[in-house]
C-alpha cells in the first residue's frame, strides 16, 4: 500500500511550475506506545470531552477559540480558517537559492521527499531538479502545512527532491543565553593531546544502520519478558557506577584500551585454508 502524502500542490521555479507531493521521510511506526487501561479491568481509558458545568459533550459542539487572556477566547469558525489562504497553500514558491553551509544546524527540522505528482509533472520537475543540481545550492521556498507556513529547504536527491522544513528565527533559541553561565577554564594541553589520539582511534565512516535505540530495545525486552512470565514483574539490572575521580588518568585508560583492542585485532590470526588431508599408505600383510 502507497503511503499517502503530506502535503500535494505545486513546485513553481520562475515561471515554469508542476504538480507534486511531499512525503515524510521518516518512519515513527516502530517506537514503543502504550495505551492507557484501567488498573482493574484492562479495559482502554475513552478521552470524553467534558465540560466543566454540563459534563460530557458531543464533538459536534465543540468550537476552536484562541485565548487573548484567561477565561477570554476569540472564537474562529472552520470556513473562516479556510478563508485564510495564502499563495504557499498550494504552491512552493521557489524565490532563493542559498549554500548550505549558510544555514544552521539549529533550524533544520523534519525530512521529507518530494516527488512529481503524476506523469505529466515528471519532465517539468526534471528540469527543476537538474537546474538545481547544476547550480549546486539548496532552494528556498514556502509552504502551508498544519494551518503554519514553513520555510522549505531542498536539494537534488536521486530522482526526486530532499526537502527540510526550517524552524523559524523566533523558534530557535540563542545559544549565548545558555553557554554564557559555562565558566571560562583553559584545557590542560596534555588532556587535549590524549583526547584527540582517542578521536583518531574512534574515526570512522557514518553508518546508521549500527546506531539502535538502546531504550526502545529495553522496553521490548522488558515486555517480553513480562509476556513470557505471564506478567511478573521483571527488574532491570543496575548499572556500574561510572563516575570519573581522575580525568586524565580517565583518558589515560581510555587511550590504553583503545590501543589495546587495536593490537588484539591485529593480532588475531587468520584462518589458514585447510590443507587435503594426507593418505596413508596401505598397511602391508603378513605372510
Amino acid at each position: 500500500m502507497a503511503p499517502r502524502p503530506t502535503w500535494q500542490g505545486h513546485l513553481r521555479l520562475s515561471l515554469v511550475s508542476c504538480p507534486v507531493a511531499l512525503y515524510t521521510a521518516t518512519n515513527r511506526a516502530k517506537d514503543v506506545s502504550f495505551n492507557m487501561l484501567h488498573k482493574d479491568t484492562h479495559n482502554r481509558i475513552r478521552m470524553i470531552p467534558t465540560d466543566p458545568e454540563l459534563g460530557p459533550v458531543e464533538r459536534s459542539d465543540i468550537v476552536k477559540g484562541f485565548q487573548i487572556e484567561k477565561d477570554r477566547y476569540v472564537i474562529v469558525t472552520p470556513e473562516e480558517i479556510d478563508n485564510v489562504r495564502l499563495e504557499s497553500t498550494r504552491t512552493i514558491d521557489i524565490d532563493r537559492f542559498v549554500d548550505e553551509d549558510d544555514i544552521d544546524r539549529l533550524y533544520w527540522n523534519d525530512p521529507y521527499f518530494l516527488v512529481p505528482d503524476g506523469k505529466v509533472a515528471v519532465e517539468a520537475f526534471t528540469v527543476i531538479r537538474e537546474a538545481m543540481a547544476k547550480a549546486g545550492k539548496v532552494a528556498l521556498g514556502r509552504v502551508v502545512m498544519h494551518q503554519r507556513e514553513r520555510l522549505l529547504a531542498m536539494e537534488p536527491r536521486d530522482k526526486g527532491l530532499l526537502a527540510y522544513t526550517l524552524r523559524t528565527f523566533d523558534e530557535v533559541k540563542k545559544p549565548e543565553d545558555v553557554f554564557d553561565d559555562i565558566p571560562t577554564v583553559k584545557a590542560d594541553p596534555n588532556m587535549v593531546a590524549i583526547a584527540e589520539k582517542i578521536i583518531e582511534q574512534q574515526e570512522g565512516p557514518f553508518d546508521p544502520s549500527q546506531f539502535k535505540d538502546h531504550y526502545e530495545q529495553a522496553l521490548k525486552k522488558l515486555i517480553e519478558d513480562k509476556e513470557k512470565n505471564a506478567g511478573r514483574t521483571v527488574t532491570a539490572p543496575e548499572q556500574e557506577d561510572t563516575k570519573v575521580v581522575d580525568l586524565m588518568e580517565a583518558l589515560r585508560r581510555s587511550l590504553g584500551e583503545k590501543a589495546g583492542s587495536a593490537r588484539r585485532e591485529a593480532a588475531k590470526p587468520r584462518a589458514a585454508a585447510k590443507e587435503p588431508a594426507k593418505r596413508r599408505a596401505p598397511a602391508k600383510k603378513r605372510a
